[in-house]
């Protein structure tokens, strides 16, 4: 296993950094200019905040804390997703771009669902090995 230096090493911020570029390069350019301060907007700000909510987590040097801004990350991909459903029944996107999209915050969710575990039980065995550790309070 690589070591962990920065947020940047995390597997779930890389999944998630992969759906912000999805929606910049391969999302947003094909939106209708009507929708730039609707749906474009929106869909930014929502991708944006999946890799934010990691960095900002991992700077907070306490498991449940870190835990509870992953989880944040992951509702922000479920919002990604649920605009990629609005673009396409809208006729935005195609299918095709729906379908990776999908298969791209699938990946992200599962990613992070993991390193949510990984941080829970962290914390329950810092717990139990180290009473006064400061993950404890």
């Amino acid at each position: 296993m690589d070591q962990i230096k920065t947020f940047e090493d995390l597997k779930c911020w890389q999944a998630c950094r992969d759906l912000k570029a999805f929606v910049r390069v391969s999302v947003v350019p094909i939106l209708p200019k009507e929708e730039r301060c609707r749906l474009t907007d929106q869909l930014i700000r929502a991708a944006r905040s999946t890799t934010a909510n990691i960095a900002e987590g991992y700077g907070r040097f306490h498991y449940l804390d870190n835990a509870k801004f992953c989880s944040n990350s992951r509702g922000s991909c479920w919002e990604v997703l649920d605009h990629f459903i609005t673009a396409h029944e809208e006729a935005f996107i195609d299918e095709k771009a729906l379908s990776e999209g999908r298969k791209i915050v699938n990946t992200a969710i599962k990613i992070l669902n993991g390193y949510i575990t990984y941080l829970q039980n962290s914390s329950r065995s810092a717990k139990s090995t180290n009473p006064s550790d400061p993950d404890n309070g």
